[in-house]
């Protein structure tokens, strides 16, 4: 059996097969402050003042308009609030970071689990062996009433990498490379297991990276199977015992694919589409407006200290906007202490508060008509940013000496 085939058997307590329909019951349902006013709308309409299923398996985070930029986004998380405070649940406000990553950060996720949420990258919780699943309104007004969900049993295709990374090229790099190869409906509807030695030598954030891209290219769920890497980190943040979960030797995947990275070079998601990918090489030169390090993809501080690493001693080209947007306040809080916000100061950027940011409009920073951006987020679909803009999507290194050069660069030589 596959991970998914597994994770599932266990939440329903049956063996399960592929696209098969079943119900499961679920770890934790997730609420965030898109989405999550309607979600409590719906829970409201439908089930009168019964409670949720379980308080504690409850949670709600604030990581898209924060803070809210207008009285509606406002009204709609103190819904929540007064949600959280009547129902007794968890709220992660406004100055937390991006849901996902608060999850792990708080030991509320753990490898094997089933969690679902409002956000269509939820999936990115693959990347520590958990099965994390973006919905739509009434499905989760439906999860916090009963505790499970109903779920088609995805097949599974394999990705098999090999070859060594080495700096500047990074997971962005890689994931990027195997869009461009699969498109953004090579994995419609299915899941899909990362192997061999370039991923098991990634550490946590480059995990996640791979997985927060799984949605791009229409899949269901993205697994990296836990190791001593995903161990520590959940040690360190107080998660609870766990069993993780791996494929069998003999599990069955509709399709394989293998990729070598050696000779990689950097690459780069042109508009206005994800799997629109190039060598950066070839559209080296291009003039950009701005340039934006942070997200769900690339916004740990891993991720950070290799734009600080570029920045140090530099200066932003004039007529560039720079905006950096740690993940989390706990990766703020790190970046501080080893000094990256002084880098990132006096290079000239703009650094903000922990959240999802320039992933969507709704955010400080979205682009003016014509203007171009290179951005470390997940999509670059068009308009997504701002009416005629245009967005490329790179590696928190290419996004560095782009922003310093004021043009798309290759970050190879530094």
């Amino acid at each position: 059996m596959t991970i998914i085939e597994k994770i599932f058997s266990r939440a329903t307590g049956k063996k399960v097969k592929p696209d098969e329909y079943i119900w499961a019951n679920l770890d934790l349902v997730t609420m965030r402050d898109f989405g999550g006013p309607n979600v409590v709308q719906e829970f409201k309409e439908n089930f009168g003042d019964v409670r949720v299923f379980d308080k504690d398996r409850v949670v709600i985070t604030f990581d898209l308009h924060i803070p809210p930029r207008d009285e509606k986004v406002a009204r709609n998380q103190q819904i929540l609030r007064e949600f959280a405070r009547k129902e007794g649940l968890r709220l992660f406000d406004v100055n937390s970071g991006v849901g996902q990553h608060i999850l792990l950060e708080n030991g509320l996720v753990k490898p094997g689990d089933i969690v679902v949420g409002t956000d269509s990258h939820m999936n990115l919780l693959g990347a520590i062996g958990a099965a994390g699943f973006g919905m739509g309104t009434t499905d989760i007004a439906g999860a916090l009433y009963k505790g499970k969900l109903w779920f088609k049993v995805p097949r599974t295709i394999k990705i098999v990498v090999s070859g060594i990374l080495k700096y500047p090229l990074s997971a962005k790099d890689v994931i990027l490379y195997i869009l461009k190869n699969l498109g953004t409906s090579g994995a419609l509807n299915r899941a899909i297991e990362f192997g061999g030695e370039t991923i098991k030598m990634m550490d946590l954030s480059e995990r996640i990276t791979m997985s927060s891209m799984i949605t791009e290219m229409s899949g269901d769920i993205g697994f990296i199977e836990p190791d001593a890497t995903v161990y520590n980190f959940l040690k360190s943040h107080n998660a609870q015992k766990f069993s993780p979960i791996f494929a069998d030797d003999d599990a069955e995947y509709e399709k394989i694919y293998e990729f070598d990275i050696t000779g990689l070079k950097p690459q780069i998601a042109c508009p206005h589409s994800p799997d629109n990918v190039k060598d950066v090489d070839e559209v080296k030169g291009t003039k950009i407006d701005q340039v934006f390090i942070g997200s769900c993809t690339n916004g740990r501080f891993e991720d950070l200290k290799v734009v600080a690493r570029i920045l140090e001693g530099k200066r932003v080209k004039p007529g560039v906007r720079l905006i950096i947007v740690p993940a989390t306040t706990e990766v703020a809080k790190e970046a501080v202490k080893a000094g990256l916000y002084k880098i990132f100061l006096e290079s000239g950027a703009v650094v903000t508060n922990p959240g999802c940011a320039l992933c969507t409009t709704g955010h400080p920073g979205i682009l003016a008509p014509n203007e171009v951006m290179v951005s470390t987020s997940n999509r670059n679909f068009f308009g997504k940013l701002g009416k005629g803009s245009s967005v490329y999507l790179a590696s928190p290194a290419t996004a560095a000496i782009s922003a310093i050069k004021g043009e798309i660069t290759s970050p190879m030589g530094l």
